[in-house]
């Protein structure tokens, strides 16, 4: 898979940093309903200049309509599109849903969905440099939309919000194939890695640099004398093995590269999902016409599990006293996790605070919250907190949240839980459910 959101170090950034669906929460009936018509347009798009004369190789655009929200269904959209800022930079090809006139043509959406996990493009244009355009020359598409529906019925894209810019471009154009994900890998089993790169611009590129960045549960078995290998992360920011590669090779337009021998990489024990991210430049900083294909993040997949447990205490005090309460997160492995993608939480650990308890200092990572899961005004004195994990933990890590707990009241036996919970969906991975919660208890 192609463009997903940042790893290793890039992670925290990226926190890529996987691309995740986006949600739309539903409103209450007492709430206003309000709905919003939008467009999805690349911001720019390099087109490679032709060489010898010859027209240069095309490319395309692709624009999506959608709107915010699922309470109401949106139908008959109409994306404008107008290329007369192009005139003698790039020639259009239009697609079958739209309707040229002139330099405008109106583009049909039948049904305008709310854009999600199954959310594509709609309209895909074909552009490339016009004969006789010239390297840095530029231009601009413009685009406007209509939609029946919403609330009032009729929905309208934000006025001259939405535009694309084309830049004519020499030079190379080194573009990595696509790889399909990986999946049911055996944990202690070995992969090989495709990999193929080929020169689409218009330019010799002079030796050219590959990256790759493989997370904590790969090994490099293939070595590579033109690599250095490095690791990084493991403290606030997941581990990564890199590898920096710098190769001489002339890679002439329309040529191909392969590595000296295939990749090969061993999944550790621990390994569940895994990530490669691969990415290449050209050398002797020379900018590379089309940087969108430079990139690709394969996703590994091993069928493996890592078992979460929260871990409660007990503890004793008398009224008016204030004791020390760990709140524990486990994971008994046998893999470890990182959502590499999203950055989300691996878990969230909830505390409910014991009856007769009163909380007078929380750890900085958990949040005051409601007994419902709503937002509490203070930091102390909250019914209940959850506490987030980082985005990663290794296959043994074990982390206390330590709350400060003033008893108020002696009560034998008041008991406070501990739950363990995903960020979103559910602990799929999680082989014993059983151990997710546990009892805080007081005297």
């Amino acid at each position: 898979m192609r463009r997903l959101a940042v790893a290793a170090t890039a992670v925290a950034a990226a926190a890529g940093l996987l691309a995740a669906g986006f949600a739309t929460p539903a409103l209450a009936a007492d709430e206003p309903q309000t709905d919003q018509l939008w467009i999805g347009v690349p911001y720019e798009q390099s087109l490679p200049i032709g060489a010898d004369g010859e027209q240069g190789q095309s490319r395309t655009l692709d624009i999506g309509l959608y709107h915010d929200n699922d309470n109401f269904t949106v139908t008959d959209g109409k994306v404008t599109v107008d290329v007369s800022g192009l005139a003698g930079i790039a020639d259009v090809t239009w697609p079958e849903n739209c309707a040229p006139s002139g330099t405008t043509a109106v583009c049909d959406v039948p049904e305008v969905p709310v854009i999600g996990p199954d959310y594509d493009e709609q309209i895909q244009l074909t552009v490339r440099a016009a004969e006789g355009a010239e390297a840095g020359a530029q231009g601009r598409i413009t685009y406007g939309a209509t939609a029946t529906g919403g609330p009032e019925g009729t929905l309208t894209a934000p006025a001259d919000s939405f535009d694309s810019t084309l830049r004519i471009a020499g030079g190379p154009d080194l573009a990595l194939a696509d790889v399909d994900p990986i999946e049911h890998a055996r944990p202690g089993g070995t992969q090989t890695i495709p990999f193929a790169l080929t020169n689409k611009g218009v330019e010799t590129a002079h030796g050219f640099k590959v990256r790759f960045m493989g997370s904590y549960g790969l090994e490099y078995l293939t070595r590579y004398d033109a690599c250095t290998y490095t690791t990084t992360g493991g403290t606030e920011y997941a581990p990564f093995r890199n590898a920096t590669c710098v190769f001489d090779q002339e890679l002439a337009p329309g040529e191909s590269f392969e590595l000296p021998e295939p990749l090969r990489v061993a999944l550790a024990g621990y390994a569940m999902k895994e990530r490669l991210d691969i990415s290449v430049e050209p050398g002797g900083g020379v900018a590379d016409i089309e940087d969108g294909d430079n990139y690709l993040a394969l996703q590994i997949g091993a069928d493996n599990t890592a078992d979460f447990s929260a871990r409660g205490a007990a503890v004793t005090g008398a009224a008016g006293e204030t004791v020390t309460a760990p709140v524990t997160f486990k994971n008994n492995g046998p893999a470890w996790l990182g959502n590499l993608g999203s950055g989300d939480p691996v878990a969230n650990v909830r505390f409910v605070v014991p009856s007769g308890t009163t909380v007078t200092t929380a750890p900085e990572d958990c949040e005051p919250r409601t007994l419902s899961g709503g937002s509490y005004p203070n930091r102390t004195g909250a019914p209940r907190y959850d506490c987030a994990m980082p985005y990663w933990v290794l296959e043994d890590t074990e982390r206390t949240f330590a709350f400060k707990l003033r008893i108020d009241t002696v009560t034998a036996g008041a008991t406070g839980e501990i739950s363990i919970h995903p960020e979103f969906g559910q602990f799929t991975f999680d082989p014993d459910k059983s151990n997710n919660t546990a009892v805080l208890t007081v005297n």
